[in-house]
């Protein structure tokens, strides 16, 4: 095994700036973690929210990334969860408090002083990486490293979120990049008939909108086929919300399912009128971990991933930036 205390890994430095390679210092696993050697880590947009400078308080320098696939090289002491060799994900949410009334209630996702892999601490983008043992999880078989890795954020995230959507069975789905793929899936596996909305004039992901199963694709300014009952957005575009609004029928839910999004405009009452509902969905909780990552290969979920070396995050995030994904951008970091 390489020394630990000397692991390659890409580090965002400053937002704006490219990420450096570089040689970092590894120390061995406290008491409650797991050191990971990292296989795979997927390459998320809230990646590129903290590379752009949009959300702004990382611990930096930093190493990104939260969508980690790797084995157990050693664990700390306490851990009981995990031996050497078990191949495990690493999600978003990196650690909690324990004892606050979120965490005590098993809403961790809302946990008061929460610390979050790739922006509080060392992400995946590394050869290996520290991880809270709490807030690691086995990984199903029938996933490979690099198709396994999008489960463990676009996968969460669109869980979660499309469980907010309750029982809708007409589902709008506004932008169609890597939760969306995987979610779309879902749905349509639960019996739900799904319609896929793009950036006007993207034809290329209304198309594999249509591949995944989607009954409709079409631009974001077009109305659907049908009122909605419930649409989830992951396009971390404010306007999408009145447009998701006044697309969606009386009771509806709209499902903001990104960490950052852009200005919501002003919009008349009208459209929130009849009892329609907008709510966040704030990271997840391991009950969301462990209900998906039993459910995706019982669909089974198919992931389609673009991947890059390791050395090349900088380009798999400026493919990322321009829309030119179609699913889900992975490294791989062995």
């Amino acid at each position: 095994m390489a020394s630990l205390r000397d692991v390659r890994a890409m580090v965002l430095d400053a937002a704006r700036q490219p990420l450096a390679p570089r040689r970092m210092t590894l120390r061995e696993p406290a008491p409650g973690e797991v050191l990971v050697k990292v296989t795979a880590c997927g390459v998320c947009r809230t990646d590129l929210h903290i590379a752009d400078g949009e959300l702004t308080r990382p611990r930096l320098p930093l190493v990104l990334g939260h969508e980690v696939v790797g084995r157990v090289a050693a664990v700390g002491p306490g851990v009981e969860r995990f031996r050497e060799g078990d191949r495990v994900g690493v999600p978003w949410l990196g650690a909690t408090c324990g004892h606050c009334s979120h965490c005590l209630a098993r809403r961790e996702n809302l946990c008061e002083t929460p610390e979050f892999n790739g922006y509080t601490r060392d992400g995946g983008y590394a050869e290996y990486m520290l991880a809270d043992a709490e807030h690691t999880f086995l990984l199903p078989d029938g996933y490979d490293d690099a198709h396994a890795a999008p489960l463990l954020c676009a996968g969460l995230i669109g869980y979660r979120a499309l469980r907010f959507a309750g029982d809708a069975r007409i589902l709008g789905i506004y932008g169609f990049g890597a939760a969306a793929h995987l979610i779309a899936q879902l749905a349509l596996w639960q019996g739900r008939r799904v319609f896929a909305f793009t950036r006007p004039g993207d034809l290329e992901s209304q198309a594999f909108a249509r591949h995944v199963g989607c009954e409709w694709s079409g631009d974001s300014s077009q109305a659907p086929p049908e009122p909605l009952d419930a649409a989830v957005l992951f396009a971390p575009v404010g306007a999408l919300i009145p447009t998701a609004l006044r697309a969606t029928r009386k009771a509806g839910t709209v499902v903001c399912g990104g960490i950052h999004m852009s200005q919501i405009p002003a919009f008349p009452y009208e459209l929130l009128w009849g009892e329609r509902v907008v709510r966040s969905v704030a990271n997840l909780t391991r009950d969301d971990a462990e209900q998906f990552l039993a459910l995706a290969p019982q669909v089974p979920i198919r992931t389609h991933v673009r991947t890059w070396p390791l050395d090349e995050a900088n380009e798999a995030l400026a493919a990322l930036r321009a829309g030119q994904l179609q699913g889900a951008a992975v490294l791989l970091c062995a």
